[in-house]
């Protein structure tokens, strides 16, 4: 374990054999210097973990942490692999085209081999809380993983996510935007779990597509319309959700390091 000297963050990294994935799997952590109970500690799990340092996240974290405008938490970046189209996405469907297929070995090797992992590696028994994060399509995993296993987490953060995730093409002309996309209809079918929470990034420039021609790009769309579901479920627009539109922002790593340290004072704040 180092320490990154000009933000105070402790870094560590990991690869673990997974046999389901058939890959090696590395894994970034990044963790406050000291004076941290391990009871006091929250996990923080996050896709495309390759992107993290690009993203200046022990910066953003050193920054926070210096302020002492957040908890303590332990934030693992797990780096995709060269089929990320594969492994993330939806474990009940896979989309039109396949993809996700694999979504199922990804969430398996989450649970049986990165925490048990975790918890033997920081000698931490027991966690605060824990949450997954992610961009993008990632940003769609997460929202799988934590929805299917709300036992497991409080909160989800989700950044540019790919919720156009569909059973079938747009140019299908038996395409049904209320039932063939797969993560709104999940919502919709499942149940209400009250100790979930969720954050949205969106940027006004995510994108070009507008599908339904209603003059809003189809990323904001897809998210708000799925925050709808999460309301129709129960959950609080205001107490359980928070939404960021970011204008100007794109569908990249910048716009991202820009949300994140108010996705981390939401989720973590003092």
């Amino acid at each position: 374990m180092e320490v990154e000297k000009s933000t105070g963050i402790l870094m560590e990294s990991l690869t673990l054999l997974s046999a389901g994935l058939n890959r090696e799997v590395r894994v970034d952590f990044y963790l406050p210097v000291g004076g941290s109970r391990p009871e006091d500690m929250s996990l923080l799990l996050i896709n495309d973990g390759q992107e993290l340092e690009k993203l200046g996240l022990p910066k953003i974290l050193g920054d926070l942490y210096e302020g002492d405008a957040i908890s303590p938490l332990l934030c693992a970046g797990i780096h995709a692999g060269a089929d990320r189209k594969k492994e993330y996405g939806t474990v009940s469907t896979p989309d039109y085209l396949g993809r996700g297929a694999g979504a199922g070995a990804y969430t398996d090797f989450i649970f049986k081999d990165l925490i048990p992992q975790i918890h033997r590696q920081f000698n931490i028994a027991a966690f605060r809380d824990r949450a997954f994060a992610g961009f993008s399509l990632g940003a769609l995993s997460a929202m799988d993983i934590v929805w299917t296993h709300p036992q497991e987490f409080s909160r989800a953060g989700l950044f540019s996510g790919s919720f156009w995730w569909r059973t079938k093409d747009k140019t299908d002309p038996d395409y049904n935007e209320r039932t063939d996309r797969i993560m709104h209809a999940q919502i919709r079918q499942g149940g209400y779990h009250p100790r979930l929470k969720f954050f949205f990034e969106c940027g006004t420039e995510d994108e070009q597509e507008d599908r339904n021609s209603n003059g809003i790009i189809d990323s904001i769309d897809d998210t708000q319309d799925l925050i709808r579901e999460l309301v129709a479920k129960g959950y609080d627009r205001a107490g359980d959700i928070r939404y960021l539109e970011i204008e100007g922002g794109r569908h990249d790593v910048p716009t991202w390091a820009r949300a994140m340290p108010e996705f981390l004072q939401w989720g973590w704040g003092k």
